[in-house]
């Protein structure tokens, strides 16, 4: 695409700002003083954006090459005292002149940032659950599920300080060739603002239980989310959780109808949240503390609760990593509002651990899991997953990375169910490809 002097003055627009006064001598024999162009070109030359011909001519009305036009973008891209709106213009040129750019040797620094504030990563991810729960006739029930999913993880840089996060989930079952109805669902979206040691989040976002390591909760919630400190971290939250996602019991969701019994009898499936954090862990050692309260009126219609409709949770962890392969953690939690079932406690010892980055690494783990089903709403282990909950007992477990970005993961649970003392066993496995 060839370009005339038109070209060359949307230039001259550009790099207009960075002088104050225009050149007083004539530089192109061709271009007369009274001429419509001559300001702008005289400003082009006084700057060093053109150079004319040998023969003192600016020959304006001839065809410049692309190559011409890329050489005098790049001379306005090396100016640094340009307005924001001559900028923009600037980095509208050298988009449509990047290829000769390039050949030119010149890096059109804004633009790959630019592209760069927009960043995507996933996950493809197999499950195998295995559950084996002993029933009144002492039979055996086994339930198995194979499941694929993809997560996407899209970024998107705001500023320095604030970034949009979010995912896309899509889900299928192996066994029946069912999609989660053909869709991909928006799990979360967040605005992050990150300013040293002070941060902030707004939107839908993860709901962890970090000072006990996932014992109460690990799942979302939309509102709001405040954390600031370095070595001792307070979090403060607020927002509305999805009681849907709670634990079988919680939800009040029936296997055999498919549906949410308490959740359908017309109240809100969002309990309102409140909860506080207090992580402290600048070395070896680390302690935490946390306080969360839920609100709905589901809550006093589950059997086995109580006439409350708040759910008042406390939790405190602690944790030491003897060395470079060893570290232990334990848990406990109480729900100071249920009354049945409100407690839970964990205790972890953990040998080395595998980096998907690190092709060959593994690690290994034996714990011990006591989960009462109202207070472990939707707690962060495999193998207790929404249906399998009120339990106790061991479960140990491996994972290893075979190749670079592969991670892969076995589990075992062997317990007692709390409410019948009857055996529950869970084999859960997992493969998952990062790019």
């Amino acid at each position: 695409m060839k370009k005339t002097l038109v070209s060359a003055l949307t230039t001259a627009l550009v790099v207009g700002a960075a002088s104050t006064t225009f050149a007083a001598a004539n530089p192109f024999s061709d271009v007369p003083a009274d001429h419509w162009a001559y300001d702008a070109v005289s400003q082009l030359a006084a700057d060093g954006v053109i150079e004319g011909y040998g023969d003192t001519t600016f020959r304006g009305n001839q065809n410049i090459t692309r190559y011409e036009m890329a050489q005098m973008i790049a001379k306005a891209m090396a100016k640094s005292d340009v307005s924001a709106a001559d900028k923009a213009l600037i980095d509208k040129l050298a988009a449509e002149f990047s290829d000769e750019l390039n050949n030119l040797g010149v890096r059109v620094s804004n633009l790959e940032r630019n592209a760069d504030k927009v960043k995507w990563t996933g996950e493809a991810r197999y499950t195998y659950t295995s559950q084996r729960d002993e029933q009144a006739n002492g039979s055996q029930k086994k339930d198995n599920a194979d499941k694929l999913q993809l997560r996407l993880f899209p970024t998107a840089e705001i500023n320095n300080n604030w970034h949009v996060k979010a995912r896309l989930t899509a889900k299928t079952d192996m066994a029946s060739d069912k999609g989660d109805d053909g869709n991909v669902k928006l799990t979360y979206v967040y605005a992050d603002g990150q300013y040293g040691n002070f941060d902030v989040k707004l939107g839908k976002m993860p709901l962890y239980s970090t000072a006990d390591d996932g014992l109460v909760i690990d799942d979302y919630f939309s509102g709001a989310q405040v954390g600031f400190g370095k070595d001792l971290k307070v979090t403060l939250e607020a927002g509305r959780w999805n009681l849907e996602n709670a634990n079988e019991h919680i939800s009040g969701y029936n296997s055999d109808t498919e549906k949410y019994d308490t959740l359908d009898e017309g109240n809100d499936h969002a309990a309102s949240y409140q909860g506080a954090e207090l992580n402290y862990g600048p070395n070896k050692l680390r302690l935490g503390a946390s306080y969360r309260h839920f609100n709905s009126a589901s809550l006093a219609k589950i059997a086995n609760y109580g006439s409350s409709d708040d759910a008042n949770i406390w939790s405190v962890g602690a944790g030491y990593k003897f060395d470079h392969n060893w570290d232990i953690f334990g848990s406990y939690a109480q729900n100071t509002e249920a009354d049945n079932y409100d407690t839970a406690h964990s205790i972890q010892l953990s040998y080395k651990g595998s980096d998907i980055a690190n092709k060959g690494t593994w690690g290994a783990y034996a714990a011990y899991r006591y989960l009462g089903q109202n207070v472990s709403l939707a707690p962060t282990y495999d193998t207790a997953h929404m249906s399998h909950l009120n339990e106790k007992g061991w479960e140990v477990g491996a994972t290893y990375v075979p190749f670079t970005n592969v991670y892969t993961a076995i589990e075992y649970f062997d317990g007692k169910t709390l409410d019948t003392d009857r055996d529950a066993k869970t084999l859960f496995g997992r493969v998952s490809f990062f790019f």
